[in-house]
């Protein structure tokens, strides 16, 4: 089988998030559970995909994480999309369906951008009692002075608690207890927390990013991600409500900043005609890809 590691969310090498991507052919079955898993931890990035066609325009992935297998991962699902490109088993300009453990969804290439649905938002609880703020705020090693805006649990395909925090220099020193962190993740049933602080000079002529970014699941053995596609998805959404995204215009985050892994996560929502329910908005995230290393995986 043919592996790869790509960083994806990179518009060079050396940035981004890294990923395994293993290639099967047609006629192959996934291996064990047990193989990948001990596949993701040998290469030793956040998550490794298993992907296989299952027809010229669609296929099946599966993500697994050095611990355990997940139901879905944006990063990874560019690199592996950019690997398939490398392979000449997609083209530029087209659009597949993938099959996930979260449902069938599209991916598309435009220009050599890799573009992906989430699944449909869905707000999980809000951090609203002082008890839990503060407790939140000690895990991540700030105070509840540095918090703006309510937390939230936001899914759209992995749950995750999306803090924002008032300021850049406030969310570059967070340090997070990670041991805490990682049983509060489980108390709230959350991959982890994104936590973002608004770009005070976004929109401007020489700064389009809407915020700065940075990502912590310690439950699933990851410090610090670099770029994690679905928490931008659910951040999208999340500053969709509070007023700051607008519907069919592309929002660029930068994440990474603080491990020297720069991120460039593009997102788009979109709203079905005639329907003001959040069931009929779609978010799309979309980033460049940069393969680094190629070869045989013998199993």
């Amino acid at each position: 089988m043919l592996f790869y590691i790509v960083d994806a969310f990179a518009d060079k090498p050396f940035g981004g998030n890294a990923a395994g991507v293993v290639i099967l052919g047609p006629c192959d079955e996934f291996p064990s559970d047990e193989i990948m898993i001990n596949v993701a931890a040998e290469l030793k990035y956040s998550e490794t995909a298993f992907v296989k066609p299952i027809s010229g325009s669609q296929f099946k992935i599966r993500y697994f994480m050095p611990a355990a297998e997940v139901d879905l991962c944006g990063h990874a699902t560019i690199g592996a999309f950019g690997v398939l490109m490398d392979c000449g088993l997609v083209r530029d300009n087209a659009a597949y369906l993938l099959d996930t453990r979260s449902g069938q969804r599209e991916v598309s290439l435009k220009d050599g951008l890799i573009i992906m649905d989430m699944s449909s938002p869905k707000v999980m609880a809000e951090i609203t009692s002082p008890a839990k703020l503060k407790e939140l705020t000690r895990v991540m090693g700030i105070s509840a002075g540095d918090v703006g805006m309510t937390p939230q649990l936001i899914s759209t395909g992995l749950p995750d608690i999306i803090l924002n925090v008032k300021t850049k220099e406030a969310l570059m020193k967070i340090k997070p207890d990670f041991p805490a962190l990682a049983k509060l993740s489980e108390e709230y049933q959350a991959v982890g927390v994104h936590a973002f602080a608004l770009n005070a000079n976004r929109g401007t002529a020489v700064d389009q990013a809407i915020a700065h970014c940075r990502n912590f699941a310690p439950l699933y053995a990851i410090g610090e991600e670099a770029a994690t596609g679905t928490s931008n998805g659910a951040l999208t959404f999340y500053l969709y409500k509070h007023g700051f995204v607008q519907e069919e215009k592309w929002n660029l985050f930068l994440q990474g900043e603080s491990m020297n892994r720069p991120s460039r996560i593009m997102s788009i929502l979109q709203r079905a005609p005639g329907d003001n329910t959040d069931q009929a908005i779609r978010i799309k995230i979309g980033g460049d890809y940069k393969i680094l290393v190629k070869g045989d995986l013998y199993l």
